[in-house]
């Protein structure tokens, strides 16, 4: 059972490409932190993009919310990296699930010295392609791109590359 804590940005870009779906259609069991409900539903600095698809999710049981019981740690660390993407390491450590879904490389990296393996929503999306829920991964990049996501060329096309979908 591959169990996953997701961050706000991938839910974000899957919201934007209308793939939310495809979190629990790939993982098991999805949980977001408190703090990455309040970035997605109540902050004003994002655009409540996937505001709507993700109270859905949480009210069809698809994706739980989790409040993480150390918060004092994530206090602690608060600074060198967001809140959010600090909650879903927490989280993933006292859930004991080995595996978060988070976007920033800082945050990766920061995951992965504490034992955590980590995917992006490009990685998402290449699963999505491989386990044939999507046909095509550069389609859904480039409407994110269209829609402001941010990712460099160099990316694009290593992801592309890995999709089978250029040389």
């Amino acid at each position: 059972m591959i169990k996953v804590v997701c961050n706000s940005s991938p839910i974000i870009g899957l919201s934007i490409i209308k793939k939310l779906n495809l979190l629990w259609e790939i993982f098991d069991e999805v949980y977001i932190t408190d703090e990455v409900y309040k970035e997605i539903t109540i902050d004003d600095k994002i655009k409540k993009i996937g505001a709507k698809e993700l109270r859905e999710a949480i009210e069809r049981k698809y994706i739980k919310l989790y409040s993480v019981k150390n918060k004092m740690l994530v206090e602690q660390l608060y600074g060198r990296l967001h809140r959010g993407e600090l909650e879903v390491m927490v989280a993933a450590k006292e859930l004991e699930i080995k595996r978060v879904i988070i976007d920033d490389r800082s945050a990766r990296h920061f995951a992965e010295t504490m034992l955590l393996r980590t995917v992006g929503l490009m990685g998402i999306l290449l699963l999505a392609k491989e386990y044939k829920k999507i046909e095509s991964v550069k389609k859904y990049l480039d409407i994110l791109i269209e829609n402001g996501f941010r990712m460099s060329v160099k990316l694009y096309n290593e992801v592309l590359r890995s999709a089978q979908e250029i040389d």
